[in-house]
């Protein structure tokens, strides 16, 4: 059997084996990438991200008059992800992402030649206030594409001296363990089925979460939590944990794998890159959110923007595997969104009249997009021919189109006396979400669903999709595996997603948002300035 030697073994494309290979580069070492995927799609699941960051104490905050510091971060950061103080690891990956998010993430970007959107979003507040304080949500203009292609160009940048090897459409099948520590890995190529190993000083697994697999989804789903009789798969079809499992062979603590940072308002990809794919929607605060009967959701109505992580569980309890969203066409211009670089091209592109434009008068192109291509986005000019869409595309007679009247005559009377006696907890929100700028360009004034002139009517099915997996392989600061005692497996890091984003769980049961693209920046320096230094 053939065998190829290199300094350091990176296994996994994605942006966290990206970065590691880069940073190894630069100290010096000889790398090589093993990537199952094609070399179109070197970049994994960032390539297809949206491109948020949570970011703490940056220059635009300052500029926007928003007062964050490490300490404020970290407060919320260990609140909202329901930290255990008993498990060290996360709580200090969490206190190294407050502190390092700046210089290690933002400034580090900008030295790249990258920069922000001129606004922070302020997402996942906690419906009681227990989120992010402050709005921290930066969006790199060109998106995650545009990052994950500096990466790659800066790569090549840096391997003057050819020492960088990218095996595309190859795969570990196995980690080599030898000398006192791991020393290579059995790695297969996809298309001739050959064989090989390659020895190295390090070995880093950068292969994502295990959520790509909805097998391995159920498998860890914690059993207090209410479980969707149906998934979609928004995360990487190759982040399965196979990874995982090997390395938990050599020692490796796989731990908070139940967790995980699903979304609650997916539908089928129009168009799917692989079985079972979707798409998740960013939910419009303003529609409705409704049961399969075309009741709404409650007693706490449920709308986006507060509490990702409270959402799921909402949806995952309801008696069918599918949720609605109710809404009118001048809602769905100005709030209607999906998440990722697809169907934002004005900001992938980096075309800001028209992404200014889309924000002042509606994403007609992007409704229009999905009336043409989504069977689950449905649309009508009257309540009642909208509840015989329904049910026709679930081919049922759940929707009794009186129900569905009610449920919009409910909501809009709460405008039959002017403002001054609104009582409705999604209209207080959505006021609270629109004191703040950037929510207000997106979030439209509280008026009747039945408002003249606003229609036609939508209605939109929704289901839970996966996305990342909040758990992964213990790893200390170094990003070096731990074993039960504690102690690194010599010679073996992971990073990124397959980390947990840091210490097997970073982020505890939920995220503040925006954590794991700098997450996967964070744990990928880490290693290797572990390995170049040799610390």
């Amino acid at each position: 059997m053939a065998t190829l030697q290199t300094d350091v073994l990176v296994i996994g494309g994605g942006l966290a084996g990206i970065v590691t290979a880069l940073e190894c580069l630069r100290g010096g070492h000889d790398v090589t990438l093993v990537d199952r995927d094609t070399p179109d799609r070197l970049g994994g699941l960032a390539l297809w991200a949206f491109g948020g960051m949570a970011l703490v104490g940056t220059p635009l905050q300052a500029r926007k008059g928003i007062h964050d510091t490490p300490e404020i971060a970290l407060r919320d950061w260990v609140r909202f992800g329901d930290l255990d103080l008993n498990d060290p690891l996360p709580i200090q990956w969490a206190r190294h992402y407050v502190e390092q998010s700046r210089p290690q993430v933002h400034d580090w970007l900008q030295l790249h030649g990258l920069g922000f959107l001129p606004a922070v979003n302020w997402v996942e507040r906690g419906r009681n206030g227990e989120g992010n304080s402050v709005p921290r949500y930066h969006v790199l203009w060109g998106g995650s594409p545009t990052l994950v292609r500096r990466m790659i160009a800066a790569l090549h940048e840096v391997d003057s001296e050819a020492r960088l090897t990218v095996l595309h459409r190859h795969r570990a099948i196995g980690l080599d363990y030898g000398h006192g520590g791991v020393s290579g890995a059995l790695v297969l190529d996809e298309d001739s089925r050959a064989q090989f190993r390659i020895e190295a000083d390090a070995v880093v697994l950068a292969t994502g979460g295990l959520n790509g697999s909805l097998a391995e989804a159920r498998k860890h789903w914690p059993r207090d939590r209410p479980q969707p009789m149906t998934l979609l798969n928004g995360a990487h079809p190759y982040a399965d944990g196979r990874m995982h499992q090997l390395a938990a062979g050599l020692g490796a603590q796989i731990t908070h794998a139940g967790e995980m940072w699903n979304y609650a308002a997916g539908f089928p990809h129009p168009q799917p890159h692989f079985e079972g794919h979707g798409l998740s929607a960013i939910p419009c605060k303003s529609a409705l959110w409704l049961n399969h009967r075309g009741e709404r959701i409650g007693p706490d109505p449920l709308i986006t923007g507060f509490d990702t992580h409270w959402l799921c569980q909402q949806v995952a309890q309801q008696e069918r595997p599918w949720t609605w969203h109710l809404l009118n066409r001048r809602i769905a211009l100005k709030e209607f969104a999906i998440s990722g670089a697809e169907h934002n091209p004005n900001i992938r592109d980096k075309k800001f009249l028209p992404f200014l434009l889309d924000t002042l008068l509606g994403n007609r192109r992007l409704v229009n997009q999905m009336q043409r291509e989504s069977p689950d986005f449905l649309s009508d000019a009257s309540l009642h021919g909208l509840a015989a869409r329904m049910n026709a595309l679930t081919g049922t007679d759940d929707i009794d189109p009186h129900t569905l009247q009610a449920t919009a005559d409910a909501f809009d009377a709460n405008f039959a006396n002017g403002s001054a006696l609104h009582n409705d907890d999604q209209i207080r929100r959505i006021l609270h979400a629109r004191q703040w700028g950037p929510d207000r360009l997106r979030t439209c004034k509280p008026a009747p669903l039945q408002q003249p002139g606003a229609g036609p009517y939508i209605a939109i099915r929704m289901q839970l999709i996966t996305r990342k997996s909040l758990g992964g392989l213990r790893t200390n600061l170094q990003s070096k595996v731990l074993d039960a005692n504690g102690l690194p497996i010599p010679g073996l890091y992971c990073v990124g997603e397959a980390a947990g984003f840091g210490g097997g769980g970073a982020c505890g049961r939920r995220s503040l948002e925006g954590t794991f693209l700098p997450g996967c920046i964070l744990t990928a320096r880490a290693a290797a300035h572990s390995i170049t230094t040799g610390l």
